[in-house]
C-alpha cells in the first residue's frame, strides 16, 4: 500500500459533488484527441466572447485547478487549506500576454503579493512566470546573441528593471520570490538574470529562488556550476525543482532546427535525473533550499526518506514539498498531515484571462503517463467510501 492511497484525508475538503464533477472532468481529459478538439474550441469561444461560456469554463476547469478570480477572493481556499498544514503559493496565472502595460501588470500583481504574503504563515512563497515580464521572443534573441536593435535594447533593460524591482521588494519584506520556467532557448537569459539578483539578495538566506526543469539534460551539472559559484560569492542557493512543461515541444522545435534534443531520452530518464536533483540537494543543505514540486508519489516518498535518513525534522525550513492545486491531493493533504512542509501552487485571475493556463494544465495531463487514471481511481476510491 502506497503512503499516499488515504483518500479520506486526501479529499477532506471536497464535498461529494466535488468529487463527482471532477472526475468527470478527469475522465473527458483521459482522451488526448477529445481534450485537443475541447481546447480549440474552448479558445475559440473565450476569444470570440460566446454567451455562457465563461459561466461553464468558471464552473469546471476553472473551479477545479484556480482559487479564485483575485487573491482576496482565493484567500478562502488559501484559509481552508492552512488548517490542514498546507501552504498557499499565489500564481498570477496571465499567460500571452506581450504588451508592456501586461508587463507592469504582473510586476504591480507580484509586489501586492508579497505585501499579501509578508508575515502570513499560509502563504510561504510568492512566484512570478519571466514571460509574465517580458516577451518570450526578447529572452530568445537575448540568448542567441542576436544584436538588439535600440528599441529592443530599451525593452530588454525594463525586463531586468522590473527583475531588480521585485527581487529587492521580496528582500526588503523577507518573503521568498521563486522565478518560473520556460522553454529551454528563452532559459539561459532567465538564468543570467536570476543569478544576478541570487548573488545580489541572497547573501544572508536564499530569498530568489529559481526553478530547474530535470527534464532537460546537464541540469546537475548546471547545480554544479551553480554551487560553485554560490561558494565563490557567499550566497546562498533556492530552488524549485520541476520534471518540466514543455516537452513536446522542446523535441519538435529540436527536430525542425536540426539541433539535439535538450530532453531526457524518456520518462525514466527524467525520473532518475529527478531524483538525482533530491541527491544533490539533501547533500549540500549548508547552502541550497530546496521546493521539490511533484505528482511523482515514489520521487516524494524518496525525499521523505532521504530526510528520515538525515534526521531532519518534517518541517525542517529548507525542505519543501508541492503540487498543483486541483491534482494529487493524495499527496499534498498526507504530506499536511504527517506536518511536512507541504504547499498548493494557488492560480488565480479573471476567468477569461487564465484560460491559456488551464488548457495548458488539460494538456500536461493527458501527456503525463498514468497522472489522470491515477487521479480517476483515487476519486472513484472516496466517492465508493462515502456511499459505504
Amino acid at each position: 500500500m502506497s503512503t499516499f492511497d488515504n483518500t479520506e484525508i486526501a479529499f477532506a475538503d471536497k464535498t461529494t459533488k466535488q468529487l463527482e464533477k471532477a472526475k468527470w472532468m478527469f475522465t473527458m481529459i483521459q482522451h488526448p484527441t477529445l481534450t485537443n478538439i475541447g481546447i480549440d474550441l474552448l479558445n475559440f469561444t473565450i476569444r470570440n466572447n460566446f454567451p455562457l461560456v465563461e459561466g461553464i469554463v468558471r464552473d469546471t476547469l476553472f473551479e477545479q485547478f484556480c482559487g479564485g478570480e483575485t487573491r482576496e477572493v482565493s484567500m478562502k481556499v488559501v484559509n481552508k487549506m492552512h488548517t490542514h498544514h498546507i501552504g498557499s503559493i499565489f500564481d498570477y496565472a496571465i499567460e500571452g500576454k506581450e504588451e508592456e502595460a501586461a508587463f507592469d501588470q504582473t510586476l504591480k500583481e507580484t509586489k501586492e503579493n508579497i505585501t499579501f504574503a509578508k508575515g502570513n504563515p499560509a502563504i510561504p512563497f510568492v512566484v512570478f512566470k519571466p514571460t509574465g515580464f517580458g516577451r518570450l521572443n526578447l529572452y530568445a534573441d537575448v540568448q542567441s546573441g542576436k544584436t538588439l536593435s535600440d528599441a529592443e535594447q530599451e525593452e530588454w533593460q525594463k525586463v531586468r528593471n522590473r527583475y531588480e524591482e521585485i527581487c529587492k521588494f521580496a528582500y526588503e519584506n523577507d518573503v521568498i520570490l521563486m522565478v518560473d520556467a520556460e522553454e529551454s532557448w528563452a532559459q539561459t537569459a532567465v538564468d543570467d538574470i536570476v543569478n544576478e539578483m541570487m548573488a545580489k539578495y541572497n547573501k544572508e538566506k536564499a530569498i530568489v529562488w529559481n526553478t530547474i526543469q530535470m527534464y532537460r539534460t546537464g541540469r546537475i551539472e548546471y547545480l554544479e556550476e551553480d554551487l560553485k559559484r554560490a561558494n565563490e560569492g557567499n550566497y546562498f542557493l533556492g530552488y524549485k525543482f520541476v520534471r518540466g512543461a514543455y516537452m513536446e515541444k522542446e523535441r519538435e522545435r529540436a527536430a525542425k532546427m536540426g539541433y539535439p534534443s535538450p530532453i531526457q531520452p524518456n520518462k525514466e530518464a527524467s525520473d532518475k535525473n529527478y531524483d538525482d536533483a533530491i541527491h544533490f540537494v539533501m547533500e549540500h543543505l549548508d547552502k541550497i533550499s530546496a521546493f521539490f514540486g511533484s505528482h511523482n508519489e515514489v520521487s516524494m516518498k524518496l525525499l521523505m526518506d532521504k530526510m528520515k535518513e538525515k534526521g531532519l525534522e518534517n518541517n525542517d525550513p529548507r525542505i519543501h514539498f508541492g503540487q498543483l492545486y486541483g491534482m494529487s491531493d493524495n499527496i499534498t493533504y498526507m504530506l499536511g498531515h504527517l506536518k511536512y512542509n507541504a504547499s498548493k501552487y494557488l492560480p488565480y485571475g479573471p476567468v477569461k484571462d487564465v484560460v491559456p493556463y488551464l488548457t495548458r494544465r488539460a494538456q500536461e495531463n493527458t501527456s503525463v503517463a498514468g497522472q489522470t487514471g491515477r487521479e480517476l481511481s483515487l476519486l472513484r476510491k472516496e466517492i465508493q467510501r462515502r456511499k459505504n
